[in-house]
């Protein structure tokens, strides 16, 4: 399969070329436009279980799209809801791509994407939940954020600080700890970062450069409260 990414930097969909029998799995409605010998259908991939798991402990959607070029080649074209990047991540099968909530958006054959459990207290302070995406197989991964993408590319037991709302995604081989943003707990809640993750390389870790949440608590503040 062939494909591009447009307008990367301003509303950005991925244009994909298939060929006769070719396929790609999408987040449901991801789908903007397809060719006309393109089919689309409602897929649980995994079963009901791996279902269930998305939808009420991950928070993702209950079913993907996949889309078949099942009556001669074909083109689609794919987008997701939020102001903010895509990029393309190709996996070899040696390791698995952990996700955030929401930032899974499709990904080419040969890709599995089922939900992972993390411990207890990554789950109640990382701000991603108990159970987040983990993405393994050989294949493209396609990612989506709220602002743009940024790779923090860390060498090996080189570590980095960053703000829990801004993850996107992360090799699932790379270690990463909780901990508060300052030496105390009220200057960390004063300072308006509170908890952090800090990562250890080697690895690249994917952020985006706006804070859903904080998007989220700025329109609150914008309606007229009665």
């Amino acid at each position: 399969m062939k494909y591009e990414i447009l307008y990367p930097e301003a509303f950005p969909v991925v244009k994909c070329q298939l060929e006769r029998g070719e396929k790609i799995k999408a987040e449901s409605d991801a789908m903007i436009t397809m060719s006309v010998t393109v089919d689309v259908e409602g897929k649980m991939d995994g079963g009901i279980l791996s279902g269930l798991a998305r939808k009420f402990l991950a928070g993702e959607s209950f079913f993907f799209q996949e889309l078949i070029a099942s009556r001669g080649p074909g083109e689609v074209l794919l987008g997701h809801p939020l102001p903010g990047g895509i990029l393309d991540v190709e996996l070899d099968g040696s390791y698995g791509l952990v996700v955030q909530k929401d930032g899974y958006l499709a990904s080419t054959q040969g890709i599995q994407v089922d939900t992972k459990m993390q411990n207890l207290s990554k789950g109640l302070f990382s701000g991603e939940g108990f159970f987040v995406l983990n993405v393994t197989g050989r294949g493209t991964v396609f990612v989506s954020s709220y602002g743009v993408i940024h790779p923090v590319n860390l060498g090996a037991g080189e570590e980095v600080i960053i703000d829990n709302g801004h993850l996107v995604a992360w090799p699932d081989y790379m270690q990463y700890s909780i901990e508060k943003a300052s030496s105390g707990w009220i200057s960390s809640v004063t300072s308006g970062e509170c908890l952090v993750c800090r990562f250890r390389g080697p690895g690249v870790v994917l952020i985006q450069t706006r804070n859903p949440s904080g998007f989220e608590a700025w329109i609150r503040s914008m309606i007229p409260k009665k």
